[in-house]
């Protein structure tokens, strides 16, 4: 394929990168684009499966006619063939009309069924009368059904395997497998992780408006050792991750190393730490979230409590006679960091009173809250709405204990 059309066709359809596997499966569907040949595209979950049969497609005679993306993983067993081949009335409990299926309506057009894999036995021999004979029945009908459709499937699932275990249809695969396309894993791609990164990165700095990032020569090599399971979804997912959280605009192979494990030949996924990798496990940042989420609780019985005395007020005022609260109250010891844990006690109140001066008092956790905070602020970079994020409490919280604390 000439380089000058290659790069116009990815262009057109957002694909980054220049590896060699990437560029061979574009070639080939450009090549099948023309004629009717089902084609089965394989690959890893991630990886972009999705663009190639618009690809196909969108350069092929059908161009002007219908296309239709169809997950069959996502559909109930019970309403797959209705949705497929379409349905008489009264087929089943619901059906009040009949209705056409994707093959009915797609006539002359395309069909993408992803995750073809997944489809019941039963629907496989009914897609096999389709491919085979072009020919199918709606459910509840025993009417002959014509249709000209191009069908482009696609799976992560060993097919091979699946075949030989029972669950898909070795006439089927044939059929379908006829112009076989692999997409190529992410770790496969080489310098086009780096691209990518940069791509996702400038999209997070474009929408919100966020300085830029960049990424040193030890962090690349990072990114290119690390196997990458969930391929480009895992990929996006860490750019933007690194984006919001990461403070230093320059990311280095240690910042990296919070967003994806440390052993190159892992395949899992990491998930986001504040400390390092070789710290010891500590509780005590969990147990400062905790006292935390007590003190936010805290403050929303103090709330509850003034608005029912509120009420009350109303009432009297009105004519009316108190009411009596016959409902269970959370009831929440003195605030304090250092407290070992609790069993609370849910007890009968008749009347709810505001909180005493002690009961506010009580929130005041010293200097142990006052460095919690500091160093939450000092790592958001000053960002109020990130510290409180950090700390597992709402904005407003961390307002009213910064100025309370005098740390405005």
């Amino acid at each position: 394929m000439e380089q000058r059309l290659l790069q116009q066709i990815k262009q057109r359809y957002g694909v980054v990168g220049n590896s060699e596997l990437l560029n061979h499966a574009l070639d080939i569907c450009l090549q099948v684009a023309p004629t009717d040949l089902s084609v089965l595209i394989i690959g890893e979950s991630g990886v972009g499966k999705e663009v190639l049969p618009r690809i196909i497609h969108d350069n092929s005679p059908r161009k002007r006619e219908r296309y239709f993306a169809i997950n069959c993983g996502s559909i109930p067993e019970g309403t797959i063939d209705s949705e497929l081949f379409g349905h008489e009335k009264g087929a089943y409990t619901g059906a009040i009309d009949e209705g056409d299926g994707y093959f009915g309506i797609a006539n002359k057009g395309t069909l993408f069924l992803d995750e073809v894999g997944e489809l019941p036995l039963a629907t496989q021999a009914r897609l096999l009368r389709v491919l085979e004979t072009g020919e199918y029945i709606r459910v509840g009908g025993t009417e002959v059904r014509k249709t000209d459709v191009r069908i482009v499937a696609a799976t992560n699932v060993n097919m091979v395997k699946a075949i030989s275990e029972g669950k898909f249809r070795r006439d089927l695969y044939y059929r379908l497998n006829s112009i076989p396309v692999r997409m190529p894993a992410l770790r496969e791609r080489g310098n086009d992780i780096i691209s990518l990164f940069r791509l996702f990165a400038l999209q997070m700095v474009e929408k919100y408006k966020m300085p830029r990032l960049d990424l040193t020569e030890d962090a690349k090599r990072l990114l290119l050792k690390y196997k990458w399971p969930g391929n480009v979804r895992q990929l996006k997912n860490v750019t933007e991750q690194i984006s919001l959280l990461s403070e230093d605009r320059t990311i280095t192979a240690e910042q990296l190393l919070k967003f994806i494990p440390d052993d190159e030949e892992s395949m899992a996924v990491a998930t986001y730490s504040t400390t390092s990798s070789s710290e010891s496990h500590s509780y005590e940042q969990e147990r400062q979230l905790l006292f935390n989420f007590l003190v936010e609780l805290q403050n929303s019985v103090q709330r509850l409590n003034g608005e029912v005395q509120e009420l009350q007020k109303q009432v009297i005022a009105l004519g009316g006679q108190p009411v009596s609260m016959s409902h269970t109250v959370l009831s929440l010891p003195p605030a304090n960091p250092q407290i070992e844990p609790h069993t609370y006690e849910v007890a009968e109140s008749e009347e709810i009173k505001p909180e005493s001066h002690d009961a506010m008092e009580s929130l005041n956790v010293g200097d142990n809250e006052r460095e919690l905070l500091k160093k939450a602020l000092q790592r958001c970079g000053g960002n109020r709405k990130n510290a409180a994020k950090e700390l597992g409490i709402s904005d407003r919280t961390l307002y009213r204990r910064l100025k309370q604390l005098n740390l405005e």
